[in-house]
């Protein structure tokens, strides 16, 4: 039987926001594909523990794999972009690699599954798509100048198209968060001096938590969100104030 649920694909949601983000999906009722770069078992394994409807992989650093993902999913009434990677080094010492890489994942394979995805949700009259940024669009990081340009440029992106595609049911959206307690800051967060020190620099005084930001992704694509487009969400407890 096919399912007349709304289906949802999240990119990278093995671990995370993104992993919270689909968990809050199929709560809601959606039919959630699970995304990983390459390991299915794991991707499996999260599908399994969420009650997810499939799980899919592909390495958003590889064109090829981004552009075979539709083929994986089929059509999808909300595409969210969460993937992306991150390098931490003073702008003085960013190399080439990491340049290519960031801007390829962060960016390009934004661009290019939008692309894949929008023409099924014009034809349908309906679709929501939200991409994942960061406080650091605001803040000015030592360390994070080339991913904080790519997130960016995906903001600058998501305004353009928002405006071309609204008359067609379809919005386009970004949520930044902040400091949030995820594996990729597990580091910092770990440390009882380093989360201090950023804690000090967030008015509300704590990290973020994978829920703080799942919620404002779920209103995005519900009918509660129908009117917004374009806009971007910060979700940072005052930290880029």
């Amino acid at each position: 039987m096919i399912s007349m649920k709304k289906k949802v694909l999240v990119t990278g949601s093995t671990q995370g926001i993104g992993k919270e983000i689909a968990a809050q999906f199929v709560k809601a009722g959606y039919d959630v594909i699970v995304h990983c770069s390459a390991d299915i078992d794991k991707a499996n394994t999260i599908k399994d523990e969420i009650g997810a409807y499939s799980a899919v992989t592909a390495d958003l650093s590889k064109l090829d794999e981004v552009k075979a993902l539709y083929g994986k999913t089929g059509p999808v009434d909300c595409l969210i972009l969460n993937a992306s990677v991150q390098y931490k080094q003073h702008w003085t010492e960013i190399t080439e690699a990491a340049i290519d890489n960031q801007f390829t994942v962060n960016f390009k394979s934004t661009l290019l599954l939008i692309q894949d995805y929008y023409p099924s949700m014009k034809q349908n009259g309906f679709g929501r798509i939200v991409t994942i940024g960061s406080v650091n669009q605001y803040r000015q990081h030592p360390e994070l100048s080339m991913y904080a340009a790519t997130k960016c440029a995906v903001m600058s992106m998501v305004k353009n198209i928002a405006k071309q595609v609204a008359p067609f049911g379809v919005t386009v959206n970004n949520v930044a968060p902040g400091a949030i307690a995820t594996p990729r800051n597990a580091a910092i967060y770990n440390d009882d001096e380093k989360r201090r020190q950023v804690e000090a620099a967030i008015p509300m005084g704590r990290f973020g938590t994978p829920t703080d930001c799942a919620g404002a992704v779920l209103m995005l694509c519900s009918p509660e969100g129908s009117y917004i487009t374009g806009a971007d969400i910060i979700i940072d407890g005052g930290m880029r104030l």
